[in-house]
């Protein structure tokens, strides 16, 4: 995190480099030779991601197509939803007894030891990438020009309960994560962008969210897509791979919050009927486009479940037979061990080489390991590949986890037992040896053969992959001012020209939030203590109480100070909680901090429902004014000349500092304090005396007042989530610390109403032309 205080040292070049990528949208930190799918996975997960626009949308469909043309569709397809949805349903309710059968042992079938738990094991991993962030895809398709938008409601009520909202680690994602943690497989499953790094888990189980979650970061381009692909996991419930799973551990996860058709609440609706609600909304409106979308994307998801799970399941298969495991683990260490054991000879070649050819084909290492004395066929406990050279003192001690120990076991005592006479190679060492497979300590690999590719396997991500890699066409166009920036930050998408601006505003507008802070009084303590911000929350709305009562005989306002204040106001409060935008980002949305956020968020947009929709309900005021505005996300909007200029300045701030929820996170919280906090108490109520006064709905405030109440509303989880980061950090000096990120959030608190002087809009100006963070 970069500290916000005019001293702040120079950030390091990889910082500087890395915060110069995200100014331009360039992709930063994706996997070099992970493959396109891992690659894509990995930027898609990033809740600042910015994907652009021209041949990765165009790549996008392509994959889309090209999948769905030949993917293994079954069953009549007559080109209807309705249709569709019972091709889903069927394939889905004969794939689950194909893989229930896995651990139902047919009448006499004997199965090695540990069947059952391999086969959990590997169908837990093999569905992770897809189960982790179930219902992810939708997390961008609210934005701030379309948060009245009746259908975007809908999606949000369907999205809200994929979450959990309102609660930390209530997603379905989080369920999946305590499954993973149940059978400790999930140390590289948090966050969700470190399972690429898991070379457990298959290239192919990425392909399918990888794509979902990349269309999800450009909504407006794949809407229907999106809703389709939805519908389909809908249809299919609990994912097919997980019915085994579910047989051998029936009470070992939420089963309800793993399957996407199950409903979250006893009284709330089904998950595929809200989402065939919303694909309703969006044909009718958009017609046979947006039909055509929507059932595009259900073939795509279908077509790709069905191989997908076809895959999985012949993986699962052959998982059975302990060779299958054994070999996959000498595959997967086999490029750290190629390095050593040049002079360790296995039937007269040096151990070195058979290490490497394991990289494509295990099964003659396997061979040779079965013939040599390092293993007793049949009887792992003689064995000593698993005894005195793994032990405390032997030379291969650590080389191998406990997991993958189990594996080798597993895998000797099912090798038939040898009779006793029977000729056996020695593993030789020649002059200069080193030690046993694993060992350490051997001479450098020289002519190691290249790292092989996939065999005969097209990519089906590398195109998407390179136009990420490759980035932006053109920067795109940078605004020309206040007015154009609001309509054009109205959606989720930017290009490398809007990103750069945004993020040069937010610097600019902190720096002069944070201009003589140390030399005026402000309400936040100097200090955070451990006892919480409750306490200081409680003081703050015992002194808007009084001031309320102290400016009671003060005359309101004139009628025509009232409409154009309500009329001046709405640029920022018909977008209210864009400055949270950033947390309906799906691992955003159920963390620690980020759950009261999102929940905000979702209170200010009425929970779903349109007649507790803030922006709309505001627009009802200004109609009862005589005031009818154009659409939020409409250029009219952004240059309707009512609109005094400086009525723009803080609603752009919303606006851009919402789109960084990791770049500016303690900025955001102080933010979300203020705001919060601003009216309960004295503001609000004075608001409902004047709008009463001359016969205007109060209901707007009524509402506020209560929501952002101190005990238990919007005012209260902001505190704790300010609460929560700071108990999470360092009491030590330095960036990052508790005192620097206090510092960071005392700045974004003052950021709602930052000095007017003209030393603070110097300071402001200085920091975005020379693009300094102060």
């Amino acid at each position: 995190m970069h500290s916000q205080q005019a001293a702040a040292p120079s950030p390091a070049p990889a910082a500087a480099t890395q915060a110069a990528e995200r100014r331009t949208g360039r992709p930063h930190g994706l996997p070099g030779d992970g493959g396109s799918a891992r690659t894509v996975y990995a930027y898609a997960t990033d809740p600042e991601a910015s994907l652009p626009e021209g041949r990765f949308v165009e790549e996008v469909r392509t994959a889309i197509r090209r999948a769905t043309d030949t993917g293994a569709a079954t069953g009549k397809d007559d080109g209807s939803l309705d249709g569709l949805l019972r091709q889903a349903a069927d394939w889905a309710a004969g794939e689950r007894p194909r893989h229930l059968a896995l651990v139902t042992p047919g009448q006499g079938e004997e199965r090695p030891d540990g069947h059952d738990e391999v086969l959990v094991r590997r169908a837990v991993l093999g569905c992770a990438p897809l189960a982790l962030l179930s219902g992810a895809w939708l997390q961008w398709l609210s934005a701030p020009g379309n948060a009245d938008d009746p259908l975007v409601l809908r999606i949000l009520a369907l999205y809200a309960s994929d979450v959990g909202a309102g609660h930390p680690a209530a997603s379905r994602g989080s369920a999946y994560l305590e499954l993973l943690r149940r059978l400790r497989l999930a140390e590289n499953a948090a966050p969700a962008a470190r399972l690429t790094g898991d070379q457990r888990i298959p290239d192919s189980a990425f392909r399918l969210p990888a794509l979902l979650l990349a269309m999800s970061r450009r909504p407006d381009d794949f809407r229907g897509e999106i809703l389709g692909a939805d519908l389909c996991l809908r249809a299919v419930g609990l994912l097919p791979a997980l019915e085994p799973v579910r047989a051998v551990l029936p009470t070992g996860a939420d089963w309800a919050a793993l399957d996407p058709a199950s409903r979250r609440a006893p009284d709330g609706p089904l998950p595929v009927e809200q989402c065939r609600a919303a694909v309703d909304a969006l044909v009718e409106r958009e017609g046979e486009r947006g039909a055509d979308a929507v059932r595009s994307g259900f073939r795509w998801m279908l077509a790709g479940l069905r191989g997908w799970s076809e895959g999985l399941h012949a993986e699962l298969v052959a998982a059975g037979d302990p060779a299958f495991d054994m070999a996959e683990l000498m595959r997967l260490r086999s490029r750290e061990g190629a390095v050593y054991h040049h002079q360790f000879l296995l039937e007269g070649k040096p151990l070195a080489r058979w290490l490497a050819e394991c990289r494509t084909d295990p099964g003659p290492l396997l061979e040779v390991l079965a013939r040599s004395k390092l293993v007793k066929p049949g009887r792992s406990g003689a064995s000593s590949l698993v005894r005195g050279l793994v032990g405390e003192r032997g030379p291969m001690f650590r080389v191998f986890s406990p997991e993958d120990l189990t594996v080798i076991r597993r895998w000797i005592d099912s090798l038939p037992p040898t009779p006793a006479d029977t000729t056996t190679s020695e593993p030789r060492p020649a002059s200069g040896t080193s030690g046993p497979p694993g060992t350490p300590g051997a001479h450098g690999a020289s002519g190691e053969p290249a790292e092989p590719s996939p065999t005969g396997v097209r990519d089906a991500l590398a195109g998407v992959a390179g136009a990420l890699r490759a980035g932006a066409r053109s920067p795109g166009r940078t605004p020309s001012g206040l007015r154009e920036a609001y309509h054009l930050l109205m959606n989720r998408t930017d290009t490398p020209a809007l990103r750069t601006w945004a993020m040069e505003y937010v610097d600019g507008w902190l720096a002069r939030s944070g201009h003589g802070m140390d030399r005026t009084a402000m309400p936040l303590p100097e200090r955070w203590s451990h006892e919480g911000l409750r306490p200081w929350l409680q003081g703050q709305h015992d002194r808007h109480g009084a001031e309320f009562e102290e400016n009671a005989a003060i005359p309101l306002p004139s009628k025509e100070a009232v409409v154009d204040d309500t009329v001046q106001t709405a640029p920022l409060t018909l977008i209210d909680g864009s400055w949270l935008q950033g947390f309906t980002d799906y691992e955003q949305a159920s963390s620690a901090i980020g759950h009261s956020l999102f929940e905000t968020y979702w209170d200010e947009l009425g929970n779903g429902e349109p007649h507790l929709n803030h922006p709309l309900i505001y627009r009802d005021v200004l109609k009862e004014m005589g005031v009818e505005l154009p659409p939020t996300a409409s250029a009219a909007f952004a240059q309707w000349p009512g609109f005094r200029e400086e009525s723009l300045e803080l609603p752009v701030y919303w606006l851009c500092v919402g789109r960084f929820p990791q770049t500016y996170l303690p900025e955001v919280l102080g933010l979300n304090l203020a705001m919060e906090l601003s009216g309960v108490g004295g503001t609000y109520r004075r608001a409902r005396l004047a709008l009463k006064a001359y016969g205007f709905s109060t209901r707007f405030v009524d509402i506020h007042n209560t929501i952002d109440n101190v005990a238990t509303g919007h005012s209260a989880w902001a505190a704790d989530a300010v609460d929560t980061l700071l108990a999470s950090l360092p009491d030590a000096p330095g960036p990052g610390a508790r005192a620097d990120v206090w510092g960071r959030v005392r700045v974004g608190y003052r950021s709602l109403n930052p000095p007017r002087s003209v030393g603070a809009r110097l300071a402001a100006r200085r920091t975005r032309f020379t693009g300094r963070r102060k």
